[in-house]
């Protein structure tokens, strides 16, 4: 059995087409939105909407380490639209429309932080299946899927921004995983909460594991648990209990899934 695995796509249509070429399956970690292109500022839907410049400093913010400055820039550009929150979904919604067309037959997918999961069921169709606090059997293995990411501790998800990601609460995220049933393959957007998974080497920060990751592969000692999120990691993959822990890679930018074979 061969399975191939891909996070991060971020818009990258053409390589989404190629993605299962000579596997049995293709499994799909979130993160399908191109949102805010941070390589080509011109693209991604913020760049199609307020242009390179814009977008370029905004990036410089974010790059900075100045987070709460670049949302307050964003804001302030949000502002001057008056129709801002329809501008993005109906980009959102034709962004979907060419990458799910573009998914081969078996898919199973689960939505990461940059993706719009509300929406997602109008693109599921026969071959493509949607899941998110699931467990499917692929060639005899169980694979659980959880999607989203975690938010920081102490805060609460919004839906007031013209673009909600899909962010869910330590507590809520670490209980989807935990109503997981036993697994073989763990599959998730989100790293568990290791520091060597979750440290970002380009960005030089850590992004925000899940404790209710770590505890599923203490429970069930999966096979793999696989995951994305984490463009540049430090260590894309290392053996934790028993299990290997693998960053499957920022798809839009290698273009290369991650294998499965068993």
């Amino acid at each position: 059995m061969r399975v191939h695995v891909v996070s991060d796509v971020h818009g990258n249509v053409e390589a989404l087409k190629r993605a299962g070429d000579g596997a049995d399956a293709l499994v799909v970690l979130g993160d399908l939105v191109d949102f805010v292109d941070y390589h080509d500022h011109g693209g991604g839907i913020f760049g199609r909407i307020f242009g390179p410049e814009l977008v370029g400093e905004f990036a410089r913010l974010r790059r900075d380490g100045r987070p709460g400055e670049a949302g307050a820039y964003a804001r302030t550009l949000w502002s001057g639209l008056a129709d801002a929150r329809e501008r993005v979904r109906e980009a959102v919604r034709e962004q979907y429309e060419a990458l799910f067309a573009a998914l081969p037959a078996p898919t199973y997918a689960t939505p990461g932080n940059v993706d719009l999961p509300e929406m997602w069921p109008d693109f599921a169709r026969a071959g493509v299946q949607v899941i998110d606090g699931g467990v499917v059997e692929i060639g005899g293995l169980r694979f659980g899927f959880v999607g989203g990411a975690v938010l920081p501790a102490g805060l609460t998800p919004s839906r007031a921004g013209v673009f909600s990601a899909y962010l869910r609460a330590p507590e809520e995220y670490d209980a989807a995983v935990a109503a997981l049933e036993p697994v073989d393959v763990l599959c998730s957007h989100a790293p568990p909460d290791l520091a060597e998974l979750t440290y970002d080497a380009v960005a030089r920060r850590a992004e925000i594991g899940s404790a209710g990751l770590v505890a599923k592969i203490l429970a069930d000692r999966p096979r793999w648990a696989l995951y994305g999120h984490v463009h540049q990691p430090l260590c894309p993959r290392m053996r934790f209990a028993g299990t290997e822990c693998a960053n499957v890679g920022h798809f839009k930018r290698t273009e290369t899934p991650y294998v499965l074979r068993w």
